[in-house]
């Protein structure tokens, strides 16, 4: 039987409440069980509180793997892909960028502009489809409308949303729709005046994300 695989890009980054001198159970290295898929989350942070029970989830499903890092922005996973895709054969990509690239500086700017925010993830897509993956996009999460550090905006979460599936319809790439997901519960599920989520949240994302990878490995074999 050959092996499948499957690489989950999202978030990586500490997760909130982590503490620093204990190694995040995220990062840690996994050994394959041989002849299920592989999979590796890339992004924010976000990403990283739902690794651990996205991994529990598809225990016996797939392996569950995610880059050592914060995805952080688009600029920084352009930067980072060719490592982060190795040598290794996917199945599966599930990725997100945006909740760094909204991000508004001390001049007023976004971190990365919207334009070349979407330039960026058009080029990211083109090279994940050279693996052969599947690939599933993961929408930016909600941002609270409270005041947060460093400063971010709903609306901008929404334009950068549309711009990301603007790409992803183009090319033909699923949607994993996180924003929908948790933004009817934000009160129950996210951190107050915080873009994190408690771990109730995490596991609600972790639950649909899994599901979303699922759905791709029926259809990919």
């Amino acid at each position: 039987m050959f092996r499948r695989f499957v690489l989950i890009l999202a978030g990586a980054s500490l997760c909130f409440g982590q503490d620093a001198a204990t190694p995040n159970p995220a990062f840690r290295k996994i050994e394959d069980t041989p002849n299920l898929p592989r999979v590796l989350l890339i992004g924010d942070s976000i990403s990283i509180g739902y690794t651990e029970p996205v991994r529990a989830e598809l225990a016996g499903k797939a392996n569950v793997h995610r880059i050592p890092t914060n995805g952080a922005t688009t600029v920084v996973g352009l930067k980072g892909l060719e490592d982060w895709l190795g040598s290794t054969k996917w199945d599966v990509i599930h990725f997100n960028f945006g909740l760094h690239d909204l991000k508004i500086m001390d001049g007023g700017q976004h971190q990365v502009p919207l334009t070349d925010y979407e330039n960026n993830l058009r080029t990211i897509v083109q090279r994940f489809k050279k693996t052969g993956a599947r690939l599933i996009w993961a929408t930016t999460t909600p941002v609270p409308d409270a005041k947060v550090n460093p400063p971010r905006r709903s609306a901008d979460v929404i334009a950068f949303n549309a711009a990301a599936r603007k790409v992803m319809d183009e090319s033909g790439v699923a949607i994993d729709d996180l924003y929908a997901l948790v933004k009817p519960r934000l009160e129950e599920l996210q951190l107050p005046a915080n873009v994190h989520y408690s771990k109730a949240g995490y596991d609600v994302l972790a639950h649909q994300a899994a599901q979303s990878i699922l759905k791709a490995l029926e259809s990919h074999f």
